[in-house]
């Protein structure tokens, strides 16, 4: 398969229901996997909770999972041969204009931010 990107939700979504994903990270960190990829295009990870907030905001456990978020792009980067940067959202309202982009982004040639 080759994908375009990683499309990235958050729970507090509406249209989230339970699937639409393919890789979960719950509140506590533990990423959860969908049996197969289903979307052609894009690999879909979703985010436990409500990220439409400013980096500053977000709790020690979400920034947590944003760290998760960050070393699953990376390897499914390396693995499928995606460029980490391509991150979509999946709408306008998920995850949120306020989303902390930036802090999922891991620049391939420096590693970790």
């Amino acid at each position: 398969m080759s994908f375009e990107g990683f499309i990235i939700h958050h729970s507090s979504c509406t249209s989230i229901n339970g699937v639409g994903y393919d890789f979960w990270i719950g509140a506590d960190s533990v990423v959860t996997s969908a049996p197969l990829l289903t979307d052609p295009s894009h690999i879909h990870i979703c985010l436990q909770g409500n990220f439409n907030r400013s980096y500053d905001l977000l709790g020690t456990a979400e920034k947590q999972q944003l760290f998760i978020a960050s070393k699953l792009i990376m390897e499914l980067s390396r693995q499928y041969d995606i460029s980490p940067l391509f991150l979509y959202p999946h709408s306008s309202t998920c995850p949120g204009e306020e989303f902390p982009w930036n802090e999922l982004v891991i620049y391939p040639s420096h590693g970790y931010h």
